[in-house]
């Protein structure tokens, strides 16, 4: 599912996510992947459970190179990423880290 995005240089910090393919609003990018863990750290991705409980997760795909933009242009839902704006390709899929 990762093939409508790809891992490039990013001028807002590192590495970053950016669109392969047009994607628009509502489309499903990718899910985020990794091990469950407890502890803060470099790609962990919290989620929220059932139970009200924070559950971490370490990220091991492509997905653990998201940036934050003030303008963010892709949001989760638990760990499924989707478009909140259309993006065009080349352009960087950001999220909102707050």
């Amino acid at each position: 599912m990762l093939d409508r995005v790809e891992v490039r240089e990013s001028r807002i910090h590192g590495k970053g996510i950016f669109a392969r393919k047009r994607l628009r609003v509502g489309q499903r990018i990718g899910r985020f992947e990794g091990d469950e863990t407890m502890r803060n750290g470099t790609y962990v991705l919290w989620l929220i459970g059932e139970d009200g409980s924070e559950i971490g997760i370490r990220g091991r795909n492509a997905l653990r190179f998201l940036n934050h933009g003030d303008s963010a242009n892709a949001e989760f839902l638990d760990d499924e990423l989707y478009a909140i704006r259309n993006v065009q390709p080349g352009a960087e899929v950001l999220i909102d880290y707050g």
